[in-house]
Order: C-alpha cells, then structure tokens, then sequence
C-alpha cells in the first residue's frame, strides 16, 4: 500500500468515526444543531458590524440582542393567536364532525359505490377521542414528570447559550477547523466549503422568509375570506412550505373543508381556491426567485426523500437539518461529477472499433470501381509492321 493510499484510507476511517459519533448523539444535539443554525444566520450580520468598527463581542451582543427580542416578540403575538384558533377548532370540531358523516361519506359512496358499511363514523369518532385521550395523557405524564420538565428547561436555556458563544468564536472555530484539515485536502475542502456557504446562505435564510411570506400570505387571505380558524390554516400551510407542495396541499384541503362547513356554498369556496392559487404563483414567480434563487437546484423528489431519509434517521433533528444536508450533498455531488468528467474512465474512448460495412454496399461500390476503370490497350495503339 502507498502512501497516499494509506493518507486516503486515514481519512475515510476519520470521516467514518465522526459519522457514527453524530448517530450516536443525535438525541442530545437537537439545542446543538438549533443553536449553530442561529449563530450562521446572525455571523453575517456580526461581520457587518465590525466592519463599522466594533469588537466582535460588541457585535454579537447586539445582533444577540436583537434576535432574542425578535423572537420574544414573535412568541408573544403568535401564542395568544394560535392558543384562540385553536380553541376555535376544538369548538368546531362536533361540526367537523358532522359535515364528514353526514356530506362527505355519503357523496364518497354514491360516486365511488362503496359499501355503506365501510365507513363506520361511529368507530372512526372513538377512535380519534381515544387518540386524543391519549396524547393527553402523555402530555399530562410528561408535563408531570421531573426528568421532562428538567430536560425541557435545560435544552430552552442551552439553546441561546450555545447560539451566543457560537456565534462570538465562529470565525475562530472556521479558522481552527481550516488549520486543521490535511494541508493535501485543504484547498479542495475550502473550496467545497464557500460553495456550500452559497447554497446554504440561499437556502436557510431566503427558505425561512418565503416561510414567513406565505404564512402570513395565506393566513391573511383566508382570514379575509372569512374563515374563522384561516390564521391556523395559513400558518400551517407557510411552515409546511419548505417541502415542495406539502405546505400547499395540507393548507388548501383543509381551508376547503374548513369553507365548506363553515359556509358550505360555491362562492367562498372559489375564494379559497383564489387564494392558494394566488399564493402558488407568488411563491413560484416571485417570492422563490427573489429570497432563494436557483442556486440550490434541489429536484422536488429529492427534498421530498430527503425529509423522509432525514426523519427516519435521526428523528425531528433529522427533518430539521434535511434540506442543508441535502445542498451540502449537492455541492459534493457536482464536485465529483467535475472529478469523473474530467477522469480517464471518462475520457478513455477504448480500442478503435472496426466499421462494418453491409455487404451490398461493397459490392456497389467494387462494380463502381471496375466500371469507372478504362480497358488497357494491346499494344502501343499502332498497328504493327508486316513482316518480311
């Protein structure tokens, strides 16, 4: 084995450690993983305060600051306003209820000529309350239990913690991290690395506001429309966004049957399909291109396998870091797309294969030849002497 060999399978044997090290620990890096994602959202802002003069510690109190009061003040209007929607749903869930048993099921089975019998509404009713008695019983259980409410607490106050620190030695963690990678790899990783700062600029932060964009987009239309429980609706369906149509397809099914029960006429059901028609083109025409442009070049089935791979892997935090992993992967992906491209088993053409020619055509093309070709002379072309 070579040398560069052996530096290869170094390596990969450290990458391989490294790996099984974060599947071990992704129960315990959920605050970990929040607070990093804070920290590089806010490093640019912190960049652009020293850059006006002030301490690197100066600036990331401010932008700490800042972010801590954004959140505290988004927290104290949606709470009250998600707490009354969903009080409204829970009065309007007998009349939910009702409209599925007697509407939908029956318009199900006249058009599709199901068994009556199918659907058994009254199995279907106890089995969502036992479901609900269910969650509450854990929610009661875990709100109880000492060990919850500690980890609860402990993980609400590392999460700014860890973001403030992180965020005030983040270019001192970047340059430890360059210091410490092989200097044979450093240039290609450092080059990996400013891609994937590119793709995941664009994603996390123009991701988040086409969020927000669509959320209170959505919410304010249905509201307008006069739907009593559309803020809920919106909201859902703007935090559901970042996978491709899931936002839209929760969102609008249940703002109808939302319409449909709380009106039941055409009119306002052709204001909720106005108003998510209205949102899918701004979200595709305007608020995608301006906030996060084509610099990720996600496929749609590839964020939608990459939320399921992420969830099945590693849970909540796995859903939560899917789509930067998934760009990240991108950028490496068209990195080694370059390498084989300009590889030699790319480039090698192999042997020259012979060229078959069909047999009809070489025999055309020898009569060709023999009827093009003149008939030689006997002689000179002069008649000879007579002899003595």
């Amino acid at each position: 084995m070579t040398a560069q060999d052996s530096r290869r399978w170094q390596l990969l044997a450290i990458v391989a450690v490294i790996g099984y090290l974060v599947y071990l620990l992704a129960p315990v890096l959920m605050p970990f993983a929040i607070a990093a994602m804070l920290a590089y959202l806010g490093d640019p802002l912190a960049d652009r305060l020293e850059k006006f003069g002030m301490g690197r510690t100066l600036a990331v109190t401010i932008v700490f600051v800042v972010l801590l009061l954004l959140t505290v003040g988004a927290l104290l209007v949606l709470i009250p306003l998600i707490s009354r929607q969903v009080d409204n749903l829970i009065q309007n869930l007998p009349r939910y209820g009702e409209w599925v048993r007697d509407t939908a099921l029956p318009w199900l089975q006249a058009k599709l000529r199901l068994d009556p019998h199918m659907f058994d509404t009254g199995r279907l009713v106890d089995a969502v309350k036992e479901h609900i008695g269910s969650i509450g019983t854990v929610l009661g259980k875990l709100s109880r239990s000492g060990v919850g409410v500690i980890m609860w607490m402990t993980n609400l106050v590392l999460i700014p913690v860890v973001a403030f620190y992180l965020l005030r030695d983040w270019d001192r963690l970047v340059a430890w991290i360059d210091a410490m990678l092989p200097r044979s790899i450093e240039p290609t990783v450092a080059r990996l690395a400013r891609d994937s700062d590119k793709v995941l600029g664009a994603f996390v932060r123009g991701q988040l506001l086409v969020m927000m964009a669509l959320g209170l987009f959505y919410g304010a239309g249905l509201s307008v429309v006069g739907l009593s429980v559309g803020p809920l609706i919106g909201m859902v369906a703007g935090l559901l966004s970042f996978v491709p149509y899931l936002g839209f397809i929760i969102g609008f099914g249940a703002a109808v049957i939302a319409v449909l029960v709380q009106y039941g006429d055409w009119t306002h059901l052709l204001l909720v399909c106005g108003v998510f028609t209205i949102g899918q083109l701004l979200e595709g025409y305007v608020l995608v291109p301006k906030l996060v442009g084509d610099k990720i070049g996600l496929h749609p089935v590839a964020v939608i396998f990459a939320v399921l791979a992420g969830g099945y892997l590693a849970g909540f935090l796995g859903v939560l870091l899917a789509l930067p992993a998934a760009s990240v992967i991108l950028v490496l992906l068209r990195y080694l797309t370059e390498r084989y491209r300009a590889s030699e088993l790319y480039m090698d053409t192999g042997p020259a294969a012979a060229v078959e020619v069909p047999a009809d055509v070489t025999e055309a093309s020898a009569d060709h030849e023999v009827a093009a070709t003149p008939e030689a002379p006997v002689g000179d072309g002069k008649s000879a002497p007579p002899t003595p």
